[in-house]
């Protein structure tokens, strides 16, 4: 284990084609989604290969303050819940931290509206009370939950006096995030009566989808789904067939190291990447594949080898239904020998910070020609030569740190010599505390081959 990382990481470039091997952490999404499912389960649930991230911590952090049992072992990614019947039964406000984590937000929220009774109320840091929960506050209030806005309306902090949900029929705007629409539909088996959920606007589907199959993992019936609305029964249980769930490895936080081979040159083996998992971010590898950027992907394995291809060329791409991974493909938009588009990012504004003017701002330092398009949707970054001796800013959001920790292993001065540093490299602890550590060990074990 390397020291505590500094406020400002310089990124020692690789001088030998990268070897190695990475085990990718457990899915965030998967992990906070399966916590939520696991304590509406009647038994005790053990959840393997889970995420330890600031989170997921705040995830745990906020069932055990609602009343459920969680024991959690770092070391062998375990989490168990149990304690279910205990859940809900405070007879004072419960206060809930959620930090910045908007899937937590969303969730608890959802989870504490549809509780039979109590008071709770949940903020997070100055950043969590600007992103989107609007959609969310106003389908619950028509579903009967009575959530009061203590600071802006629409926004945290919130207060819920919980008398559960009747069901029915519902409107949700969920285009600024399809977290808001993940989290009523986990809930939507608690109501009194089946919910009808009627779609406002365009909603992303992979994480719909995810949410969905998971739901189905843990006894849902499937819900009726004609594109446009949902119908999802009530009175049914959340229950496993086995008492525990495998938590798949995270694709988000693989789109670094399928883009390290292209730029330190190499060969290198991820493990626990399946391309037929519940993770729509799968197609950011997919994409690299399609444009010659990587090798061939084994679609029969889990486990892949990862390679530089044959194109260095620019691309064109709409990344609205995996948007977590555009940042990777705009940080080494540097290094390919044409422009390349981005599309379908306009929500990413709302998200940890505003990622699309964010990633202009740090690109354009790097002494690059970035053309931010004026529907607000997409960028054009042109290369350019790369500057060297830039900070970059990270804004508090981890993708911006593990997405220029990856550009920053190009040897740009053909010496080894760091030219580019990461400030706040810690924020990776958001999902992918050991990022850099494990980065560094790749590094090292490409001088020994």
């Amino acid at each position: 284990m390397l020291p505590p990382l500094s406020a400002i990481l310089p990124i020692t470039p690789f001088t030998r084609p990268v070897r190695g091997e990475v085990t990718l952490p457990g899915s965030k999404s998967l992990t906070n989604r399966a916590l939520l499912l696991a304590a509406l389960c009647k038994d005790k649930v053990t959840l393997t290969g889970a995420l330890f991230s600031e989170d997921t911590n705040l995830m745990t952090e906020a069932l055990k303050v609602l009343g459920f049992t969680i024991n959690a072992n770092a070391k062998a990614h375990t989490i168990k819940v149990s304690g279910q019947a205990n859940g809900f039964k405070s007879e004072k406000p419960v206060d809930i931290f959620v930090g910045l984590a908007g899937t937590a937000a969303r969730f608890l929220t959802s989870l504490c509206a549809a509780a039979p009774r109590g008071v709770y109320r949940i903020d997070g840091i100055p950043q969590m009370r600007k992103r989107p929960m609007k959609g969310l506050i106003d389908a619950l209030r028509s579903l009967g939950a009575d959530v009061r806005c203590t600071g802006g309306e629409g926004f945290f902090p919130l207060e819920i006096h919980a008398k559960g949900l009747r069901g029915g029929s519902v409107s949700i705007d969920a285009s600024e995030s399809s977290q808001m629409l993940s989290a009523l539909l986990m809930v939507a088996p608690l109501a009194r009566e089946p919910m009808h959920i009627t779609l406002i606007g365009q909603v992303r589907t992979p994480f719909v989808a995810m949410t969905i199959l998971q739901m189905g993992q843990f006894g849902q019936p499937e819900p009726i789904d004609d594109g446009a609305s949902f119908t999802i029964k009530s009175g049914s249980d959340y229950q496993l067939p086995d008492t525990s769930y495998a938590i798949e490895a995270d694709a988000s936080a693989a789109s670094y190291y399928l883009a390290l081979p292209f730029v330190t040159g190499g060969e290198l083996n991820i493990q626990g990447y399946a391309l037929d998992g519940l993770q729509g971010d799968v197609r950011f590898g997919r994409l690299l594949e399609t444009h010659g950027l990587i090798g061939p992907l084994n679609p029969s394995t889990s486990n892949q080898r990862i390679s530089r291809g044959a194109s260095r060329a620019g691309l064109t791409a709409n990344f609205n239904e995996f948007s977590d991974t555009f940042l990777t493909l705009a940080a080494i938009a540097p290094l390919l020998s044409s422009p390349t588009c981005i599309t379908g990012i306009a929500h990413t504004r709302k998200q940890e910070t505003d990622r699309v003017s964010g990633m202009v701002r740090e690109l354009r330092k790097l002494g690059q020609d970035v053309h931010e398009h004026e529907d607000g949707d997409g960028l054009t970054i042109t290369p350019r030569p790369i500057k060297s001796g830039v900070e970059i800013e990270t804004y508090g959001d981890h993708r911006f740190a593990m997405s220029f920790g990856i550009l920053g292993c190009h040897d740009l001065h053909g010496d080894g010599r760091p030219w580019l540093s990461i400030k706040d490299p810690a924020c990776c602890a958001k999902t992918f505390p050991d990022f850099f550590d494990v980065l560094e060990s790749l590094r090292q074990q490409s001088l020994l081959s």
